[in-house]
């Protein structure tokens, strides 16, 4: 047996491990679940939930007394929960839902509820752990339930009642948002909701009353199979029917911009232009709002990753993702000020934004209208700007906005008092600044704008 090197995440698990081969990740199935896996798989319950696209497809590639060995389908980008937009989130609760419905109804029930589970594939949510299935046992609660209140409901209940920016919470709490942070949190007023007084009020009085409870003399209360199905009706009926009230300012951008309709045809054009000229397979839109311009493209991509700091933007290209089956556009939230970190165990277990992107590899980057909030809002230098680019984009497609521009105004105007400083934010040390890292293969200037759009390719694959 050849030794592997377990994920770093995978130490979780005692069932198996995941690993990485030759840019190929596997996994390694242990004696101690070979009975479920032999059953999972000589049933056909594997087969029917990759046939619903429920859980990502594998293939078995050996078996031996020691371990087993399968190779899943490869996603190109995992995106996490804290990057998730509210529908998003949505989607993977329900799934994680449907799957334990799908599992208690063939013998079966997911051992936990993890919302790491589930990632972006495809244009949908799709389950990733192979190994989360274990034998129902009669009358015996569903040991993943606590675990999906803390990891689904509360983000979403929070995003409900304070916003979006709620749903990035799993950042801070990679084993979920505690139940009695989260009862304290909602509203009184939610207390005369029978699904939300139930799952959380109640299970935080629960909680309370057991937390000292060091020799484990609690009993676990019997429920029928029946009597957890209509718990996780009740859960998806309820959740199916949650909406995020909250507007932004780029809930509707595309409608306020000083594009005219000309001017956002001619901008359009170049980008179409030059990436049928460049032919990539894969591309990363950073600030790409609902996804309008990879829409515009006309070349065929086989991946793309959209992503903008707002959720109902981002909330947007995936209900447009859904409505026109794209299958190859991944939306998620991402703030490019404060990107994803590393977290979890000795920073390891869930990697950062910079982590992922540089094993996609984009063939191309797009960065459209985000130059000047990046450098006006955030402070960033020019040189600061071209390094992280260039530390991921092989080909950047970037727009710069001169200083005549009414948005570049508007964020000046914000910070008059610091005017004197912003000074350097010129067309000419842009060209400087970002010509350390990339050559200038083409410059467009848009007419009847002030902005100015550059085809930039990194100095190390020229």
């Amino acid at each position: 047996m050849t030794l592997k090197k377990a994920h770093p995440s995978s130490f979780r698990d005692p069932s198996g491990y995941v690993f990485l081969d030759n840019n190929s990740i596997k996994r390694v199935i242990k004696p101690v679940y070979f009975k479920q896996y032999y059953a999972l798989r000589d049933s056909g319950f594997y087969k029917k939930l990759f046939t619903n696209k429920l859980l990502i497809h594998h293939e078995e590639l050996s078996v031996s007394e020691s371990e087993i060995v399968v190779k899943p389908e490869y996603i190109p980008f995992i995106t996490y929960p804290y990057e998730w937009s509210f529908n998003q989130y949505k989607e993977a609760a329900l799934l994680t839902l449907k799957l334990q419905k799908f599992s208690l109804e063939h013998g079966y029930s997911l051992k936990d509820a993890s919302a790491f589970n589930i990632t972006f594939y495809k244009g949908a949510a799709i389950f990733i752990d192979t190994l989360s299935f274990d034998f129902y046992k009669d009358n015996y609660p569903w040991r993943g339930y606590k675990q999906f209140i803390s990891h689904f409901l509360a983000p979403l209940l929070l995003a409900r009642y304070h916003g979006a920016q709620s749903l990035k919470l799993l950042s801070a709490y990679i084993d979920g948002i505690p139940i009695k942070m989260l009862s304290s949190m909602l509203p009184f007023r939610s207390k005369l909701n029978p699904t939300i007084y139930t799952n959380v009020h109640l299970l935080a009085k629960f909680e309370d009353r057991h937390s000292e409870d060091y020799k484990g003399n609690t009993k676990v209360k019997p429920l029928s199979k029946s009597g957890q199905l209509k718990i996780i009706k009740s859960l998806y009926d309820f959740i199916k029917k949650l909406k995020l009230k909250e507007y932004t300012e780029w809930g509707n951008y595309y409608n306020k911009i000083n594009y005219s309709d000309r001017a956002f045809d001619l901008k359009a054009n170049v980008i179409d232009k030059w990436i049928s000229k460049l032919k990539p397979d894969t591309i990363i839109d950073i600030g790409g709002n609902d996804g309008t311009f990879i829409r515009e493209i006309s070349y065929e991509l086989k991946q793309s990753l959209v992503c903008d700091l707002d959720n109902n933007a981002v909330d947007y290209n995936y209900l447009q993702v859904k409505k026109n089956k794209d299958t190859h556009i991944t939306p998620f939230v991402l703030d490019v000020l404060n990107p994803s970190a590393a977290i979890g165990f000795n920073n390891k277990e869930r990697s950062s934004f910079l982590e992922r992107i540089k094993v996609f590899n984009p063939d191309v980057t797009l960065a459209l209208a985000l130059i000047h909030h990046i450098t006006l809002s955030g402070n960033v230098t020019f040189s600061m700007s071209a390094q992280f680019f260039s530390s991921f984009s092989k080909c950047l497609i970037i727009e710069f906005p001169k200083k005549n521009d009414s948005w570049v105004q508007r964020l000046l105007n914000s910070k008059a008092e610091f005017k004197d400083h912003f000074s350097f934010y010129t067309i000419e040390n842009f060209e400087m600044a970002f010509a350390t890292y990339f050559q200038i293969l083409e410059k467009q200037e848009i007419e009847g704008t002030e902005r100015v759009m550059f085809l930039l390719k990194r100095i190390a694959d020229v």
